[in-house]
């Protein structure tokens, strides 16, 4: 495995830093917003060609690899200017990429891959985990069509989205199908939830709603396959985020304990405080190697049905334990609102909890080393 980056990779970094420095101060703005994203930055990413980021070129993307959207998703973490691309231009795109009919590839690719169009994902529900049997909203046979009746949380900028990539179940085990609902539809109710990260989640009541058969992504029964291959992506664009995150907070800690000082010399000179440091970055350039290794390993086409789970797990728990330090370092001022720290420390538990919780991916690596 090459670590070192290719030019082209360097300067889409720089690009993308740039892009959300100067979205930065929207960050505490759009907390708790029921839209949640600055529409400036999101047509920024859009005319940088990365709201179509991994979509292929044939289908209107850039085609990029997961390696060079690990770069993206970095800065993305480090910046923590929120948006919907993951649940739209990776999830929800990937889906319709990997599965969709013609129709709805011609649809909704393009759409998504120039910004015009935004897609989420409804697939948690409530009191159920994250494997297969949690999905639990039944898809009723009805006619040509079915009929969707129940809840799912968690589900991002469900205000903002053209269409939602909704699980549902059609049998047993594993019998899952994704069906695209409008939103505006009668029998849909959005509700903004409140959230550790204050970012935008949504709860979606689905009552009695009605899709048709062509609305329907894949054939009949695959939609959990074709879930779990796309959300092998995006645990590992999530655990980059994370990367990118825990680096940021260490910088900014790293610089308070060198200028507050305490007994007539910098707090970072105890060696409490400094063997944290130590522990800190050691552990963000393990997660960091472990992402990368990761990206690497699914644009050459190898397995990342372990390597994926391991990279969200190590590195979503190494920022979660580095921001928490952060606040530690800062001390009461860490949970003021004024304090960075305690932005990165809450986004750092959403993370851990959303796309593939620690019991599931957990389950996922448990598995593979168990057979």
């Amino acid at each position: 495995m090459d670590l070192a980056f290719t030019e082209e990779q360097d300067m889409l970094r720089d690009a993308v830093r740039g892009l959300c420095a100067d979205a930065a101060d929207s960050v505490r703005a759009l907390e708790d917003d029921p839209k949640g994203y600055d529409e400036a930055f999101w047509q920024g990413l859009a005319a940088m060609g990365l709201t179509g980021l991994m979509t292929p070129e044939v289908l209107g993307g850039s085609g990029m690899g997961l390696l060079d959207a690990v770069v993206v998703y970095e800065e993305l973490g480090r910046s923590l200017v929120p948006s919907p691309h993951l649940a739209s231009s990776v999830v929800a795109g990937g889906v319709l990429a990997t599965a969709g009919s013609d129709a709805q590839q011609a649809d909704w690719l393009s759409r998504i891959a120039s910004g015009e169009a935004v897609l989420s994902v409804a697939w948690l529900e409530p009191d159920n985990g994250s494997g297969p049997t949690g999905v639990r909203l039944p898809a009723v046979a009805d006619g040509d069509g079915f009929v969707l009746s129940g809840p799912k949380r968690h589900v991002p900028y469900a205000s903002s989205a053209d269409r939602l990539v909704v699980l549902a179940r059609t049998g047993a085990a594993e019998a899952v199908d994704l069906f695209l609902v409008d939103p505006t539809d009668e029998g849909v109710t959005l509700t903004l939830q409140p959230t550790v990260a204050g970012d935008t989640q949504y709860r979606v009541d689905l009552d009695r709603v009605r899709v048709e058969a062509t609305d329907r992504i894949g054939p009949a029964g695959t939609g959990w396959a074709t879930w779990s291959t796309v959300m092998a992506d995006a645990i590992v664009l999530v655990a980059a985020q994370a990367v990118g995150a825990a680096e940021a907070t260490h910088a900014l800690t790293t610089q308070y304990a060198k200028e507050r000082h305490q007994f007539d010399k910098p707090i970072g000179a105890f060696q409490s405080i400094s063997h944290y440091l130590a522990d800190g970055i050691t552990a963000i350039d393990g997660a960091r190697v472990l992402v990368h290794r990761a990206a690497w390993s699914r644009d050459e086409g190898r397995d990342v049905s372990t390597l994926a789970p391991m990279a969200k797990l190590f590195a979503t728990q190494t920022c979660r334990d580095v921001t928490g330090v952060a606040i530690q370092v800062h001390g009461g001022m860490g949970f003021t609102v004024e304090c960075d720290a305690q932005l990165y420390f809450r986004r750092a538990k959403s993370w851990q909890l959303n796309w593939f919780d620690d019991d599931h991916l957990e389950e996922l690596i448990a598995a593979s080393v168990l057979d």
